[in-house]
């Protein structure tokens, strides 16, 4: 079994490196086996194709993003503060992939792929996203009412992921342009989070997260 785990984590950890120095479109499977020492069906064993290591992809990048999150996250700070450490330590952490960004957007946008942000495949990853999004809030003096604690870590991750897909299709200089979207985007965020508090604007958050809910549910995905 150990042999089985360091021998899959040796495939991820070549094609990741090949994604980042040469490409996704250039780097083949046999490239990948060849990279890490194995036979070409061995690789397969592991992973039906490329496709599949995408979803590698993004849980590498998720656990390096919560590690360096933690350490800039400051308990007691300010919402704003605290969502763009968040924010700008994750471009921080995709920035060695950004060339890759054009073959991760013909890979992500398809509703059914398993590539997608939104698919099941890709759950765990979602999850943990999720996750630090929740404890950015927690962390933060910014308090919201119980009632919203599940529904505004999924928004904020929705945020996430729209300063992504910028990030993919900006060809400023190291991204400059994502960053002071970041910069002027999080104290919009955290007024709408003030905003959340009251009960009108409650009901329409807890609208939207319903719907984002059906969007990555098995059922709203086979929709």
């Amino acid at each position: 079994m150990a042999r089985t785990s360091e021998t899959r984590g040796k495939v991820v950890e070549v094609a990741l490196r090949l994604f980042r120095e040469e490409g996704f479109q250039a780097t083949t499977m046999r490239r990948i086996a060849d990279e890490a020492g194995v036979s070409l069906g061995n690789a397969y064993y592991y992973f039906a194709g490329k496709d599949e290591l995408v979803n590698e992809l993004y849980m590498v990048i998720q656990r390096d993003h919560r590690e360096r999150a933690l350490q800039v996250l400051v308990h007691g700070g300010s919402l704003s503060e605290n969502l763009a450490a968040v924010l700008h330590s994750g471009l921080d952490v995709m920035a060695p992939y950004h060339a890759f960004g054009g073959s991760f957007l013909q890979l992500a946008l398809p509703t059914r792929s398993s590539s997608s942000p939104f698919s099941q495949e890709s759950s765990d990853a979602r999850s943990m996203a999720i996750d630090l999004m929740r404890t950015t809030l927690e962390t933060s003096k910014q308090k919201v009412p119980a009632s919203l604690n599940d529904v505004l870590p999924q928004l904020l991750w929705m945020i996430y992921m729209g300063v992504t897909l910028h990030w993919v299709t900006d060809s400023s200089d190291s991204q400059q342009r994502t960053r002071t979207l970041v910069d002027g985007l999080v104290p919009v965020v955290a007024k709408a989070v003030r905003l959340a508090r009251l009960p009108v604007a409650r009901g329409l958050v807890t609208d939207v997260a319903g719907l984002l809910k059906r969007m990555t549910s098995p059922e709203g995905l086979e929709r």
